[in-house]
């Protein structure tokens, strides 16, 4: 499963999901309002997407209008108050992905 995380600047919340999940599933990160924004094929090779706020969803649905029909999005609702790795952080993201630590089978 191509698993893409997207947050703000890709500096913590989505970085941070993209090193735990690795483990469980092919797992990259993009931001939205960095130096290299997220792409419509980076959109297009993930079997899931997961955005951080829904607002982050609604700016998927703005520059992927096509794309965003098809695809599967999660929105985990973590404000963006953490630092990269922070273990609060670490539990946060654990805790909304559910058995997806557990059972790498299982979809988002």
């Amino acid at each position: 499963m191509n698993v893409l995380f997207i947050c703000n600047q890709n500096k913590h919340r989505s970085k941070t999901a993209e090193d735990v999940f690795r483990s469980v599933c092919v797992a990259r990160s993009a931001g939205l309002y960095n130096e290299h924004p997220v792409t419509k094929e980076q959109i297009a090779q993930a079997d899931v997407v997961v955005v951080m706020e829904d607002a982050q969803r609604s700016e998927i649905a703005k520059r992927f209008p096509s794309l965003y029909l098809t695809k599967r999005i999660l929105c985990w609702n973590i404000p963006d108050i953490y630092r990269f790795g922070q273990p609060e952080l670490v539990d946060a993201l654990k805790e909304k992905a559910g058995d997806l630590l557990t059972e790498p089978s299982v979809i988002l």
